[in-house]
């Protein structure tokens, strides 16, 4: 549980007619910030002005207004991320940052938030099912997006993961559910998600607003529409070509542990690793920036074994041309190659196999190299941002640029 959630709706309600200043002065100083520090964005000045936010969850709502800008006709983009202690540690790109505790007490900054939104932007893709422009005393974020839409911005929902996967549903599905019997997340972690997950399916079913989501295992979102990830291929490439050492390196940096992975995945790796097979790398805490040096110096990149679906990490470690393991199901498999045309280029591993991939990996370099080679393409493809503005092209009501 955050902070901003901990202390909830009646300490908002408590400080909602106090000046920003005097709100800050409250908190302690790690969880204040600076009144005169709070920005509202700018609009551009194009036909259509896109507002992504507030969460930013991996880069990708910066991301999705860079594709917008870059290959829809008419349209100018601003993202939104609320600023916390996770995201500035992964230090990932915004147009505009606000810290966590201002957007849910700064008054005088939501109001003027608001105003910039309202009079500047003509459409929003509301994140996460938040608050589109801080926190509302005595509101729900569900209103706020209606009275946006009443206000004339035209809204569509956008979904990341676990806001809006259902852990009860998707136990049922993955045998390694982070949330089954044998998942070991904490309980009551898994009963915050449920509860929250349940909720956001209920705001996408009633709001009549179009959902997108950001990877296929998601899909089971009634009524919602793939919006894959995207990232810079060209940032990523340059990395010599895998599995020419003697010894291989592989790489793990789950954003998120008990989610994505296991305490085994160590121990077995750090066996490998002491036989001489691998050299095993676990990466923890390593800013954005500095993962696209990680992932070139690696020859074999782990991703996930407990979702069975991949995300941005996979992207940008196929990006950088490395042999990529993780388990996607069937399912994920099955509707990229059907909406693509390609193949996912992700080694197939459960999580009680991890071992015994990586060893054949090592075993059989020549083989696994021609699979890491379709990597880099299928990003160019699938994962540059072009998709992700096709996608976004109806909703905005524009059309592709022409090359």
């Amino acid at each position: 549980m955050t902070v901003r959630s901990a202390l909830g709706g009646t300490a908002r309600r408590a400080t909602a007619l106090l000046p920003d200043a005097a709100v800050a002065r409250i908190f302690p100083r790690r969880f204040s910030w600076s009144p005169d520090a709070l920005s509202t964005p700018v609009a551009p000045g194009t036909p259509i002005r896109l507002f992504v936010g507030p969460v930013n969850s991996a880069g990708q709502g910066y991301a999705w207004a860079r594709a917008a800008e870059r290959h829809l006709e008419g349209v100018g983009a601003v993202d939104l991320a609320i600023e916390t202690a996770g995201s500035r540690k992964f230090g990932y790109d915004s147009d505009q940052s606000v810290p966590e505790m201002a957007f849910a007490f700064a008054n005088q900054w939501r109001r003027r938030q608001r105003t910039a939104l309202v009079e500047g932007f003509t459409h929003l893709l509301l994140e996460s099912g938040r608050f589109a422009y801080g926190s509302v005393p005595g509101s729900t974020p569900q209103r706020v997006a209606a009275g946006l839409v009443a206000d004339g911005l035209t809204v569509a929902l956008v979904w990341h993961g676990s806001d809006i996967r259902l852990p009860s549903a998707h136990a049922e599905l993955e045998a390694d559910s982070p949330f089954g019997a044998d998942g070991g997340y904490p309980a009551v972690s898994v009963e915050i998600l449920e509860r929250n997950a349940a909720q956001h399916r209920e705001f996408a079913r009633t709001s009549g607003l179009p959902s997108f989501v950001s990877t296929p295992g998601l899909l089971d979102v009634p009524g919602s529409q793939w919006l894959p990830v995207a990232i810079d291929p060209e940032l990523w490439a340059g990395g010599g070509e895998p599995l020419r050492r003697a010894v291989p390196v592989v790489a793990f940096a789950p954003s998120n542990s008990p989610m994505k992975g296991s305490a085994g995945i160590d121990e077995e790796l750090g066996a490998l690793a002491a036989a001489g097979i691998i050299d095993y790398r676990r990466i923890a805490s390593v800013p954005w920036q500095q993962m696209p040096s990680v992932y070139r110096d690696a020859d074999i990149v782990l991703d996930q074994f407990r979702l069975g679906d991949y995300g941005v990490a996979a992207c940008e470690a196929m990006a950088a041309g490395r042999v990529v393991v993780g388990h996607v199901s069937e399912a994920v498999r099955s509707h990229v190659l059907a909406t693509t045309g390609r193949e996912l280029p992700i080694v197939e591993a459960r999580l009680d196999a991890v071992a015994d991939v990586v060893r054949d990996i090592a075993r059989d370099p020549d083989r696994y190299r021609a699979l890491s080679a379709a990597g880099p393409s299928f990003v160019r493809e699938v994962h540059d941002g072009a998709r992700s503005a096709r996608a976004l092209a109806p909703f905005l009501g524009t059309d592709i640029k022409e090359p």
